[in-house]
């Protein structure tokens, strides 16, 4: 696929060119959007529906070449005004339009409702910050989001929120959040963990998807650890891999025997592997011991921790985790989670697990069986919009 000029299907010069008549329409903003709706795009692409995706970003764009490749088209989203919105959409002619989030276009919603394209809210989410802001102007929400007949929100929470804006009961549903639709990477463990370790038997303690400073946080740590595991690797990903090499530097600065993933199976004296190679973390999770969640220790927000639920593997955050609150609050419920207060309980919550190894396979279990209750969030999105996937928008006077 030759990527558009960003800025001409912005105006509408471009106009996108669909794999099919009458596609299914999803607008997902950036990467995150575009990860999150993933497994419903297959579930529709499975039945047999042409998918066009619009994006905003760049990294949205290129993110979801990487995932779709030639199966769907990917545009940019016209700017909402009236004229270039409806010059697409026109051009389109979707059967139905899907809405993650919070993509609330007014230009968007009238030229869709002049052409009776039906609009279905996905993944609804109104976040503790934007929800003031929209409660405040509830009367311009209200009659702005009447002509959507359906929002499928990602918890109760969400749900309240969108009836605190206007929206009848009625037309809200809680279905849980789409990224819960995700899978297990297809791994060979067993090779996996002679890669990392020779002995296939050292404990490992995965701290996946680190921030700056965590790592040196971490490895302060190790050595009280290891009185109680003397064996314990610990295997650390950080999240950028520009940072790479300066990790594995400063572990070893700390006086910590380090090793890159690159330089093949640690070592018997090794007490930290810095993975240097981009998409391993998934698989990791599967052979992990104890995993710790990076992004959390900071004020950064953290990372998301059901990467490694779908693995059958129960975390450990820092205090961290606004950005993915209501699904830590989920883990947490479930006791598939550990969320400490700060660094020092980081600390005790490692040491409880190895001191007491039938919590830690308590915590694992509870975070398999939470997955495996949420595992089919895309059949119930898709059952939910079956009734408008027919429909036909027809323009009117």
């Amino acid at each position: 696929m030759s990527k558009p000029s960003r800025w001409r299907q912005h105006l509408s010069l471009d106009l996108p060119q669909s794999k099919a008549d009458r596609p299914v329409w999803i607008h997902a903003c950036s990467v995150g959007e575009v990860s999150s709706v993933a497994p419903l795009i297959e579930s529709l692409l499975d039945k047999g529906y042409p998918i066009h995706l619009t994006v905003v970003t760049d990294t949205g764009f290129a993110h979801a070449e990487r995932l779709f490749g030639n199966t769907i088209s990917i545009a940019y989203l016209p700017w909402d005004f009236p004229g270039l919105m409806r010059r697409m959409i026109a051009h389109l002619n979707p059967r139905l339009l899907l809405l993650t989030e919070t993509e609330f276009w007014p230009g968007m919603l009238r030229s869709c409702q002049k052409r009776n394209i039906p609009v279905v809210g996905i993944n609804t989410r109104i976040s503790d910050r934007s929800f003031p802001r929209y409660r405040a102007t509830r009367w311009l929400w209200k009659r702005l989001l009447e002509s959507v007949p359906l929002f499928l929100a990602q918890s109760d929470t969400d749900a309240e929120r969108l009836a605190c804006m206007g929206v009848d009961s009625s037309r809200i549903t809680s279905v849980g959040h789409l990224k819960y639709a995700v899978s297990p990477p297809q791994v060979d463990s067993e090779a996996l963990r002679q890669r990392l370790d020779a002995t296939g038997s050292r404990p490992l303690l995965l701290a996946g998807s680190t921030h700056d400073n965590e790592e040196e946080i971490l490895s302060r740590m190790l050595d009280g650890w290891k009185r109680l595991s003397p064996d314990l690797l610990l295997v650390v990903v950080p999240r950028h891999p520009q940072r790479f090499t300066a990790v594995a530097e400063r572990m070893a600065g700390l006086g910590v025997h380090t090793s890159l993933w690159s330089e093949g199976a640690a070592s018997s004296d090794t007490d930290i592997v810095v993975v240097d190679e981009m998409g391993l973390l998934g698989k990791l999770y599967t052979i992990a011991d104890i995993v710790f969640i990076g992004g959390s220790l900071i004020p950064h927000g953290g990372q998301n921790p059901l990467e490694a639920a779908v693995c059958g593997r129960g975390v450990i955050t820092g205090p961290h985790t606004h950005n993915f609150n209501s699904i830590m609050q989920d883990l947490q419920q479930a006791d598939a989670a550990v969320q400490c207060r700060d660094n020092a309980e980081v600390d005790l919550a490692v040491q409880r697990f190895l001191k007491h190894p039938d919590e830690l396979r308590s915590l694992h279990a509870h975070a398999a069986a939470f997955m495996q209750d949420r595992s089919d969030v895309a059949h119930r999105m898709l059952k939910a919009i079956e009734p408008w996937l027919s429909e036909s928008g027809v323009e009117t006077a």
